[in-house]
């Protein structure tokens, strides 16, 4: 009885939060609709505690009998321990040494559904598929796996995963707690141990993308060579199988009520996750805004996205119109619903220098009436980012390129560092500040020293900032094709030679990013200074012939806001009788 008083508050306090935790949004790019062909995948780690780090694991062969201790992502508790495999690869971030790469979006889903017994959360499930997977299909095999043998201690998830040739969306949530005691043993256990999933390849050409709402909506029946379920999963190395679910997926919603029509109707996004106003308005929006940046054809969605429509669903994939780059999918992660009703820097809450970020709550209730601030794909509280370049044309330690960046992806630069690289450069590395602990030469402080005075004058700022962001990130996407053709000859003599060529040229690209950003941060608090805009030309701060400063120019406020300004107070201001 207590156990179950402690489940159902937990319930309850999942419900509370809704909304308030959304966090991360994720693209994934096939093949076909690269301009290289690369597959590509992205990632944003919103979080309000997540510091901006470069994780890095080398590649470790384990004694028999070791174990590996489990934490819960979003506070660190410790879960459990479970059996490490005897050898485990190469990690940069959320990418391994043979271009396998994970990106995530939680949703809410069923709050019941919550196992509090599991011991392998979404971070968990993350690392440790890099860590035993050399392909997108064989990450699939171990998430599957592991939440089967140790239970799934998360809400409801959304995966991307991918390889240098494939890309993948998998979904699932647990299946909540029914505690049932073992006749031998006597032991309590938890009989709905393990989650309903689904994971589906997005055909080549085309996009996708998740932010915190289920995607997945209709699956095929498994009847196919292309079609499989869980039973089968030994058959997912076949090529031809493009979609894998688990055996129980329909059944158990039937179980638990949350479907009772034609097996060929079922939805796993409507059983699991309903849609509802705020999920579409704080995640499909995201997926939308990006959908239409690749795709013509979507204007008829638009009411689905905003909320107004809940029984019209964005497709979980879309053709791409022209072939995209890296640089298109950081562009891409800087939305702010600019060029539609919604922009967020044109309404009062931008103030008067267009900021188009809201601080948190993302609800806000006056007079009785509850209100929004949109959830926007750049936001302030992103801890780290990247965008997953995997490359099948070459070695994996050079065909993998992990473009990462810190902090809010609208002030940041993203970096390229290589799969193959040795270690991380200090300024990026785990262990240099975190987010209680400032550090001067760490990355994620130097970037949100800058990113805070554009929050103070937007519009004044972040013209600034995107000159030097376009220049590095310009200058870095010239760099590559020519370290590829050194890096592959190098390799090709010495592959340790190779990998030690990569580091360093990804650590001096690190080291340029944070000293002309750094730089950046001095120059701004000079020119912008008490509000006031100093004169200058070709980046140099102007002086009269007499050696002062020249006088600064004072921009003051748009009409827009005057009015504002006037009609709340406009008496008290006027100025009567001249000067």
């Amino acid at each position: 009885m207590k156990y179950r008083l402690i489940h159902s508050f937990l319930i309850i306090l999942f419900t509370l939060l809704g909304y308030q935790a959304l966090a991360c949004t994720s693209y994934l790019v096939s093949k076909g609709a690269s301009k290289d062909g690369s597959v590509m995948i992205t990632y944003a780690a919103d979080s309000h505690i997540r510091y901006g780090e470069l994780y890095w694991r080398p590649a470790m062969r384990w004694p028999a009998g070791s174990m590996i201790t489990l934490y819960d992502r979003g506070t660190n508790k410790p879960l459990g321990q479970i059996p490490q495999v005897s050898y485990t690869y190469q990690v940069i971030g959320f990418m391994n040494e043979y271009q396998v790469a994970i990106g995530e979006s939680t949703f809410d889903g069923r709050a019941e559904l919550w196992d509090s017994t599991g011991m392998v959360d979404y971070g968990s499930l993350m690392f440790l598929a890099m860590q035993r997977s050399k392909s997108a299909r064989e990450a699939i095999q171990v998430i599957a796996s592991l939440v089967e043998q140790y239970g799934y201690a998360s809400t409801g998830e959304s995966f991307s995963i991918a390889d240098a040739n494939e890309v993948w969306i998998m979904e699932l949530i647990g299946k909540g707690v029914d505690m049932k005691k073992d006749k031998k043993t006597k032991a309590n256990y938890n009989a709905n141990k393990g989650a309903v999933w689904v994971a589906i390849r997005i055909p080549d050409g085309y996009v996708s993308a998740h932010a915190n709402h289920s995607r997945i909506t209709k699956i095929p029946a498994a009847n196919g060579s292309n079609v499989i379920t869980s039973k089968e999963i030994f058959k997912l190395n076949n090529p031809e199988v493009e979609t894998i679910y688990s055996v129980d997926i329909i059944s158990f919603a039937r179980s638990r009520g949350y479907f009772n029509g034609k097996d060929e109707d079922f939805s796993f996004s409507q059983a699991y996750a309903p849609m509802n106003f705020t999920a579409a308005r704080f995640a499909e929006l995201r997926v939308w805004s990006m959908f239409n940046m690749v795709n013509g054809q979507m204007a008829e969605f638009w009411n689905a996205a905003n909320g107004k429509d809940s029984a019209l669903r964005l497709p979980l994939y879309v053709k791409a119109d022209r072939k995209l780059s890296p640089h298109d999918l950081i562009s891409f992660k800087r939305d702010y619903l600019q060029n539609t009703e919604l922009d967020m820097s044109k309404d009062a809450g931008a103030g008067p220098f267009g900021l188009p970020y809201r601080w948190r709550p993302l609800t806000w209730t006056y007079e009785g009436q509850e209100y929004l601030n949109e959830r926007t794909t750049v936001t302030q509280q992103t801890g780290f980012s990247f965008v997953a370049q995997l490359r099948s044309w070459l070695p994996s330690h050079i065909g993998g390129i992990y473009w990462f960046g810190v902090d809010d992806v609208g002030s940041s630069v993203h970096v390229p560092f290589y799969a193959g690289i040795t270690h991380v450069h200090n300024g990026f590395a785990e262990g240099n500040g975190d987010m209680l602990t400032y550090s001067d030469d760490a990355a994620f402080w130097i970037f949100n020293r800058v990113a805070h005075f554009k929050y103070l004058f937007y519009n004044r700022v972040q013209p600034e900032i995107e000159m030097l962001q376009g220049e590095l990130e310009k200058k870095f996407a010239a760099y590559i094709p020519v370290i590829d053709a050194a890096a592959l000859t190098l390799y090709k003599q010495d592959s340790i030679l190779g990998r030690e060529f990569l580091t360093d040229f990804s650590d001096n690209m690190a080291s340029i990013t944070l000293s002309h950003w750094t730089e950046l941060s001095n120059f701004l608090l000079v020119k912008f200074l008490d509000g006031n805009v100093k004169q200058e030309k070709n980046g140099e701060l102007l002086r009269n012939p007499y050696g002062y400063p020249m006088s600064p120019k004072f921009p003051g406020y748009p009409d827009s806001w005057k009015k504002q300004v006037v009609d709340d107070n406009g008496e008290n201001l006027k100025i009567k009788g001249g000067h």
